[in-house]
Formats: structure tokens, C-alpha cells, sequence
């Protein structure tokens, strides 16, 4: 049942766009215990059908600039590999501490992004339930990515001193 919830939740958040992997890694690992490893793997076979998915759903609305996602595929699957090899080498514990590092990033772009908009929504008249609406989602998402950060972060830390 909780796989079903994780694959659900996942799946939603990666239809979106942003970053169903990044919660999957993070539930994979905190609520079923998975070793990194195995759960960046996973969500290495998880993200093959809900992107083809995504795409799919993307093509039809002509949201996709085809050239630009040719050439970002192009190096992007030079950099997989590398970051394949890169992580099999890695102790659980730093890959652990660079997700971590990841999601703070994320999170400060996040937080970027939010000032960028507030910038554009003040020179816009946009009514007052959809600003309040789209501070929600980002606080929500800025919440979750710091949090989800630090915890990856320091999880570990926890356990050391446990034993």
C-alpha cells in the first residue's frame, strides 16, 4: 500500500514538472528505508514511463522546443553516465549529503524564482486568490525541498550517534 502512495504522489509531482524523482529519492529512502543507492536507481526506472508520459502529453500541447530538448538529451546522457559511475563509487553517506546540498539549491532557486514572480504579478493586476494561491504552492514546495534537504543532510548524523 505504501509503495501504491509513494508511486502516486511521485508520479503527480513529476507530472508537473518538478522533480517527481527528487520526492521519490526522498520517501524511497525515509519512509521504506531503502539504501540511497537503490533508491536513485529506482528512480532511474521510475522516471523512464512517467516521462514518456509527460512527453507525450507535452507534444500534443506544443509545449516542447524539440531542437533545444535534442541537444539537452545529447549531454545529458554523456552526463549520466558519468554520474552513474560517479555514484556507484560513492559512500552512502556523501551521496546522502550531496542530494541534500541539491535540494537546498533547489530550494534557493526556488526562493528566486518567487521574487521574480512577485516582481511580475506586481505589474500585472492579477486577482488576489490566485497570488495568494501561488505563494501557498511555492511555500509548500520552498518548505519541503529545505526540509527534505536537511533531513537527507544530517539523517545519517543521527544514526552514527544512535549506534
Amino acid at each position: 500500500m505504501i509503495e501504491i502512495l509513494i508511486g502516486m504522489i511521485s508520479g503527480i509531482v513529476s507530472g508537473t514538472g518538478m522533480g517527481g524523482g527528487t520526492i521519490l529519492i526522498f520517501l524511497l529512502t525515509f519512509m521504506m528505508g531503502i539504501e540511497q543507492h537503490v533508491a536513485q536507481a529506482t528512480n532511474l526506472i521510475f522516471f523512464i514511463p512517467t516521462s514518456i508520459v509527460a512527453i507525450i502529453i507535452n507534444i500534443k500541447n506544443k509545449n516542447i522546443d524539440l531542437k533545444l530538448a535534442i541537444i539537452i538529451s545529447i549531454f545529458g546522457i554523456l552526463g549520466a553516465i558519468i554520474g552513474s559511475n560517479i555514484s556507484v563509487y560513492t559512500d552512502v553517506k556523501i551521496l546522502k549529503k550531496c542530494f541534500g546540498v541539491f535540494l537546498i539549491i533547489v530550494a534557493i532557486n526556488e526562493i528566486y524564482s518567487i521574487i521574480r514572480l512577485y516582481k511580475k504579478i506586481k505589474k500585472q493586476i492579477i486577482n488576489k486568490k490566485r497570488r495568494i494561491f501561488m505563494k501557498f504552492v511555492k511555500g509548500v514546495v520552498i518548505g519541503g525541498l529545505i526540509t527534505t534537504g536537511f533531513v537527507m543532510m544530517y539523517a545519517e548524523t543521527g544514526k552514527m550517534n544512535k549506534k
